[in-house]
C-alpha cells in the first residue's frame, strides 16, 4: 500500500527517472541515537554503547506501517538520550530530545518536523536483551516510549506530505498510550504535567487543535516544496498558517503542539522572513513575537535585515 507521502514520491521519481522502481524497499525510520553518560554513577559504560545500538536498530529495523518506502524515503531522526540516574543496577531515568526531519523538494535542506524534549524517561535495560514490542500489549516502558515516538514521527512526515494523513499513526500512539497508563510509570498520564507523551498524543488528535496539524501540511507540501519556484508566495501561505496558530493560541495558550511547532521551526522561520516583502515580513514578526515570546528576540532579525 502506497500512502500520499510514498505515492507524491515516486510521482516525482517516474517525472526525472532519478531511481529505480524497482529498488528494493526499506523500513521507514533511519534513527541515530547518542547516549550522554557522563552524570550515571556507574564504571561499566558498555551498557551505554549497547543502548545505543539497540535502541537505534529498534527503531530502524522494525516495520511501522504496512507502506512501501525506498531506502532514500527513510525518515531520519535522532534520539539524544542524556543519562540523569541509575537508582538500581539495570533501571535508568533521563531526559531525551526527539528530533525528525524531512527533505525538501529540489533542495538539499532538511525541514525539522520534530524537536521534543521529554523529560520523563523511567526504564529498564540490560545488555544485549532483545527489545520487544507489541502494539496490544504493554512488554516493558522502554519499548512502549520508543514504539509511541516512533509513531509520532511517521505520523508528523505524512501530515507534512498529505493533510491529516498522519491521522493512523496518531492513533497507534494513543494505543500506546492508553496501554501504558496502567504500569505507573512517568509521562503517560494527564495530571503529571501539561508538556509530557500523554498531552502531545491528545492535542494532535484534539479537534480544537486541527488548524496546527494542518500547518504540517501546508507548510511543508504547500510552501516549502514550492519555495524555490516563488518564494514570497511560500511566505505569504506561511503567514497564513501562523495566524490561524495564533488564533488557536489566544483561545489555548502554551498548548504542548504550539510549543513543539515553533522549538521544531523558530531558527527556520527567522530564515525564511529575513528577506522579501518587508510587510509580510513586519506582519510576520508581530504574529511570531505574540505566539512564540520567547524566541522573540531570535525574531527580531526578521525586521533589523
Amino acid at each position: 500500500m502506497l500512502s500520499y507521502k510514498h505515492a507524491y514520491i515516486l510521482l516525482l521519481i517516474w517525472a526525472v527517472n532519478a531511481v529505480s522502481i524497482s529498488s528494493s524497499p526499506a523500513q521507514e525510520l533511519l534513527c541515530q541515537v547518542v547516549v550522554n553518560d557522563q552524570a550515571a554513577q556507574t564504571s561499566d559504560r558498555q551498557v551505554f554503547r549497547d543502548m545505543e545500538r539497540a535502541f537505534a536498530r529498534f527503531m530502524s529495523e522494525r516495520r511501522w506501517t504496512n507502506d512501501i518506502f525506498l531506502p532514500e524515503e527513510r525518515i531520519r531522526c535522532n534520539l539524544m538520550i542524556n543519562i540523569e540516574s541509575m537508582p538500581s543496577v539495570g533501571t535508568f531515568t533521563a531526559t531525551v530530545q526527539i528530533q525528525a526531519s524531512r527533505p525538501v523538494y529540489g533542495t538539499s535542506y532538511e525541514a525539522i518536523l520534530l524537536n521534543f524534549g521529554d523529560r520523563d524517561w523511567a526504564f529498564e535495560y540490560v545488555e544485549s536483551t532483545p527489545l520487544e514490542f507489541n502494539d496490544n500489549n504493554f512488554i516493558s516502558n522502554l519499548t512502549s516510549i520508543l514504539g509511541f515516538y516512533a509513531y509520532i514521527i511517521i505520523g508528523l512526515d505524512y501530515d507534512s506530505f498529505g493533510k491529516f494523513a498522519g491521522e493512523p499513526y496518531f492513533q497507534r500512539a494513543l494505543n500506546v498510550v492508553n496501554l501504558a497508563q496502567q504500569y505507573g510509570f512517568p509521562g503517560w498520564q494527564a495530571f503529571q504535567s501539561n508538556r509530557n507523551r500523554y498531552w502531545l498524543v491528545e492535542n494532535l488528535l484534539n479537534q480544537q487543535f486541527q488548524p496546527i496539524r494542518d500547518a504540517w501540511y501546508t507548510y511543508h507540501r504547500n510552501s516549502l516544496d514550492v519555495f524555490l519556484s516563488n518564494p514570497d508566495e511560500a511566505r505569504v501561505k506561511i503567514l497564513g498558517v501562523l495566524k490561524n496558530i495564533q488564533t488557536i493560541n489566544r483561545q489555548i495558550p502554551n498548548a504542548i503542539l504550539k510549543i513543539s511547532f515553533f522549538d521544531a521551526k523558530s531558527a527556520e522561520l527567522t530564515n525564511i522572513y529575513r528577506e522579501g516583502n518587508p510587510t509580510v515580513r513586519r506582519e510576520a514578526f508581530t504574529v511570531l513575537s505574540e505566539v512564540d515570546p520567547g524566541n522573540s528576540s531570535r525574531y527580531r532579525a526578521i525586521i533589523e535585515n
